[in-house]
């Protein structure tokens, strides 16, 4: 039997009555924005939230500042922060991911997996024990087991590389100012 639910939420300046609720508890939005959302599971379509809280979230054309969940599904969306167990990203942007599986394509600013999957898009930074890439373009990649189609901008060897020729140009440099402009 399902049960009444308060749910007070700020909507564009107005409230949202309360709703009916399923033995789950789960909070569908869809062109409305808004500050904090909490519960089982969320669902999400051309909607903003700043915090979301759950344990399934589902984002569709829609935007989040910050997301805690186990398992977070997002298609065309735009993310600030992601800390869960599993992550799946579609044509989506976000700025940090941190999760035991990420398998995303888009563009992302960090990934830090356990299992991170980069398909067809641009990421920063990718930390992951066991990392798999396909088509993806990547700034610098950490990880123990590597495989796939990747093209690293800085890898570990390019980067030492490129540490020590700005350190040997800075001291020269340096060096050469002094000689140069030292007072008689």
């Amino acid at each position: 039997m399902p049960r009444l639910r308060q749910r007070e939420r700020r909507a564009r300046g107005f409230m949202i009555e309360p709703e009916e609720s399923s033995e789950s508890d789960q909070t569908p939005m869809a062109n409305i924005a808004q500050e904090t959302v909490r519960a089982e599971l969320v669902r999400m379509h051309q909607a903003a939230a700043e915090i979301v809280q759950a344990d399934e979230v589902a984002l569709q054309q829609s935007a989040a500042g910050e997301i805690q969940a186990n398992s977070v599904s997002a298609f065309q969306s735009a993310l600030a922060t992601v800390e869960a167990e599993e992550v799946l990203a579609q044509r989506s942007a976000i700025g940090y991911v941190q999760a035991e599986k990420a398998s995303i394509n888009g563009s992302t600013g960090v990934i830090l997996a356990r299992n991170a999957e980069v398909h067809y898009g641009m990421t920063g930074v990718v930390l992951g024990n066991e990392v798999h890439a396909e088509g993806a373009r990547v700034l610098l990649l950490v990880g123990r087991n590597v495989s796939g189609n990747v093209r690293p901008l800085l890898d570990a060897r390019t980067a030492l590389i490129a540490g020590l020729t700005s350190g040997l140009f800075t001291g020269l440099m340096l060096l050469l100012g002094r000689m140069l402009f030292r007072r008689k």
